[in-house]
């Protein structure tokens, strides 16, 4: 990855509705090469799919419950059910595997307490092989961002 991909990675992370010839001016491409590279980074990995950033607390879901989730059994089997269950979930916002006491951090979001209440009697202790859950609540959203820092 050369210094025009990072640029081109760092115009996409600020503001991913850019237009191919947008993109390309702004590093200094012209609109073919740029296309070519886009393509190249997609068809890497590199670029997953591009983000537009909501706000939660604006669309009714004030509350970010971070889960410490814990599991009875730890084979194959069972990692890949909890995961696929997880990935299922439009609640469970982010989903982190862990070093350490807990096996998983999960971001849930949720309209209130009452909500995430329900939701962790309802699916959260029925996930697969779940063994206990830690739960705490975020007092404020201080930054939440996809953008990596690229160093150019």
């Amino acid at each position: 990855m050369d210094r025009l991909d990072l640029k081109l990675l760092d115009a996409l992370q600020r503001s991913p509705d850019l237009s191919t010839a947008d993109l390309a001016e702004q590093i200094g491409l012209s609109h073919t090469p740029c296309w070519r590279r886009l393509k190249r980074l997609e068809a890497s990995g590199a670029i997953r799919e591009r983000a537009v950033i909501l706000d939660p607390q604006i669309l009714g879901f004030p509350i970010s419950v971070f889960a410490e989730v814990r599991l009875r059994q730890h084979d194959e089997a069972t990692l890949e059910a909890f995961e696929e269950s997880v990935r299922c979930r439009d609640e469970i916002v982010e989903c982190f595997s862990m070093s350490g006491e807990r096996d998983y951090l999960l971001r849930v979001v949720v309209g209130d307490v009452a909500s995430y209440e329900s939701f962790l009697k309802k699916v959260l202790l029925h996930l697969p092989e779940v063994a206990s859950i830690n739960s705490s609540f975020a007092l404020n959203i201080i930054k939440i961002t996809t953008r990596l820092p690229l160093i150019i």
